[in-house]
C-alpha cells in the first residue's frame, strides 16, 4: 500500500469510527445494527432526540456510504458493507473511546496508577459496544461453533457486557435459554433492553454479580451445558486462588459433557498479525488495570488442574486472542 492509499484508508476508519461512535452514544445503533429499514420518526422516538438533528446525522451516514435512502419512503437501512466496518472500526473504539479515561489522563497513571485508578473508571457500556463491534466478526463464531456442536440448550455468560453474544445464541435458537452475568448496572440494563427488543427475554436471565461471587453462590452456572465467557477471565486471574475455585465451581456446574469455553488475550502476541493491537492491549491492561496477562502456556494449565479432561487452544480467532475449549 502506497503513502496516499495509507492515508485514505486511515481517514476512512477515522470518519466510520467517529460516525458510528456517535450512533452508539445517542442510542441509534439498535437501528442501524438491526438491518431493518428505520424511519427518523421511529429513531426519534427510540432516542429520545430532535428529529431535525437525527435526519442531519442520517444525512452524514448516507453521504458516507454507511446507511441508504429507500425512494421515497422516508426510510433507511444501514448498507450492505455496514456490519463490515462496524466490525473494522470496533478496534478503534475500544481503543480510543472504551479507554478513552486512561488515554486523556495518561500522566496521572503514569504517576500514581493506584490513586487514577480509582478516580478515572472506563464506561461500561462503551466497553461492551466496542467489544461487540470486534466480537460479531472475531471471535463470537468460534464461540457460536462451540455451542453448536455441543447442542448447547442452556448456556451461561460470564462478564456478558450487554448480553450481545448470547441474545444471538437465543435468537438462533428457540429451545435455547441463557444466564447474562455481568458486574456492570449499565451493561445489564442495555441487555435487558436489548433481549426484550429482540423477542428473547423470556429466555434470558440477566445477573448483576461479579464472576468472583460464582464462588460463594453458583446457582446461576447450574445445569449450564456451555459456560462462555470473553475477556473477563483475566480480571479474575488477578487472584489465582479465587480464579482456581471459579474454574472448579464452573467445572462442577457444567452438565454431564458440558463445556467452558473462554476467549481471552495472551501477554504481548508476537503472531506478525497481531504483534501491534496485542502489545496496546497488553501494555493498557499492566500499567492503566493492573492487570498482567498470562501466556496461553499458563492459560492450559489452570484449566487443567481445576480438572477438565480436555483443554484444546485455537489462536486465529482476533490479535492477541485465544479460544480456550475447556471439557468436562
Amino acid at each position: 500500500m502506497n503513502l496516499h492509499s495509507a492515508r485514505e484508508v486511515g481517514a476512512d476508519y477515522a470518519a466510520v469510527a467517529a460516525l458510528l461512535q456517535i450512533g452508539a452514544e445517542i442510542g441509534a445503533d439498535q437501528a442501524l445494527d438491526s438491518g431493518r429499514a428505520f424511519g427518523v420518526a421511529e429513531l426519534a422516538e427510540t432516542t429520545g432526540l430532535p428529529q431535525d438533528g437525527l435526519r442531519n446525522y442520517l444525512h452524514a451516514l448516507a453521504a458516507a456510504g454507511l446507511v441508504t435512502a429507500e425512494d421515497g419512503s422516508g426510510l433507511y437501512r444501514a448498507s450492505d458493507d455496514y456490519a463490515d466496518w462496524r466490525h473494522e472500526v470496533g478496534y478503534l473504539s475500544w481503543a480510543l473511546t472504551a479507554n478513552s479515561p486512561f488515554l486523556q489522563n495518561a500522566r496521572a497513571f503514569l504517576a500514581d496508577s493506584a490513586s487514577a485508578a480509582d478516580t478515572y473508571r472506563r464506561d461500561g457500556r462503551r466497553v461492551a459496544v466496542s467489544s461487540r463491534w470486534i466480537g460479531d466478526r472475531a471471535f463470537y463464531p468460534a464461540v457460536v461453533e462451540q455451542v453448536v456442536a455441543a447442542d448447547a440448550r442452556h448456556v451461561v455468560d460470564l462478564g456478558a457486557g450487554a448480553a450481545g453474544l448470547l441474545i444471538d445464541l437465543l435468537v438462533q435458537d428457540d429451545r435455547r435459554s441463557g444466564v447474562a452475568l455481568d458486574v456492570s448496572a449499565a451493561a445489564c440494563a442495555a441487555a435487558r433492553e436489548d433481549a426484550a427488543r429482540a423477542g428473547v427475554g423470556d429466555r434470558l436471565q440477566v445477573v448483576e454479580r461479579s464472576v468472583e461471587s460464582l464462588v460463594d453462590d453458583p446457582g446461576p452456572l447450574e445445569g449450564a451445558d456451555v459456560i462462555q465467557a470473553c475477556f473477563v477471565m483475566h480480571d479474575v486471574l488477578q487472584n489465582e486462588p479465587v480464579f482456581d475455585d471459579v474454574l472448579r465451581t464452573c467445572r462442577k456446574a457444567l452438565a454431564p459433557g458440558g463445556v467452558l469455553a473462554v476467549v481471552d488475550a495472551v501477554a504481548y502476541g508476537q503472531e506478525p498479525r497481531e504483534r501491534k493491537f496485542s502489545a496496546l492491549f497488553t501494555y493498557l491492561h499492566a500499567n492503566f488495570m493492573d492487570v498482567g496477562l498470562p501466556t496461553a502456556d499458563r492459560w492450559t494449565e489452570k484449566f487443567r488442574s481445576a480438572g477438565f479432561s480436555d483443554v484444546a487452544c485455537v489462536s486465529d480467532i482476533m490479535p492477541g486472542g485465544r479460544l480456550f475449549v475447556a471439557t468436562k
